[in-house]
């Protein structure tokens, strides 16, 4: 077989696949959360609060994600009384807390400082100046996880509402 056979045949095989890559949905905020296999308490919570199908939707949005052992963290007991029934809102209003409409990445906010309005309806208090970034007492450990409808920064602390 001649070198170009080859590789006619090499490009046949490997166009489909790619097409097939493209054409891929990525996964949505919520998809991406339960793929990282960190997020299940948080995962857990949203969908208590009502709120995946919101997390799924056209968006974007910019979710500060704490992880298992942030959740771990807080007061015993809290998680679980969070997740009864009869303290669905007060769940809601922690979750959406975390979220800020629109699509904020690491790169948007390097050295600089905002308060962004939370889908809660307060602010939270962002400081990318010191070499890191802080929202209110939480670190952002890792950024810009996309998603198809916006981003997930994972921090280290569960953020309480004032």
């Amino acid at each position: 077989m001649s070198r170009l056979s080859r590789l006619l045949t090499a490009a046949t095989v490997a166009l489909p696949l790619s097409l097939a890559a493209m054409s891929a949905k990525a996964a949505d905020i919520v998809d991406t959360a339960v793929a990282a296999g960190q997020f299940k308490t948080l995962v857990q919570a949203v969908q208590a609060a009502g709120l995946a199908d919101t997390l799924k939707g056209s968006g974007p949005f910019t979710v500060f994600a704490p992880t298992d052992e942030a959740f771990a963290k807080l007061p015993a007991g809290t998680v679980e009384n969070l997740l009864k029934p009869e303290n669905r809102e007060k769940l809601r209003s922690v979750l959406t807390y975390h979220v800020v409409a629109g699509k904020v990445t690491s790169a948007d906010i390097a050295g600089k400082t905002a308060s962004p309005k939370t889908v809660q309806g307060t602010t939270v208090d962002i400081d990318a100046t010191k070499g890191g970034v802080m929202v209110d007492n939480a670190k952002v450990v890792k950024p810009d996880i996309m998603a198809s409808n916006g981003v997930i920064h994972v921090i280290d602390t569960v953020m309480m509402p004032n």
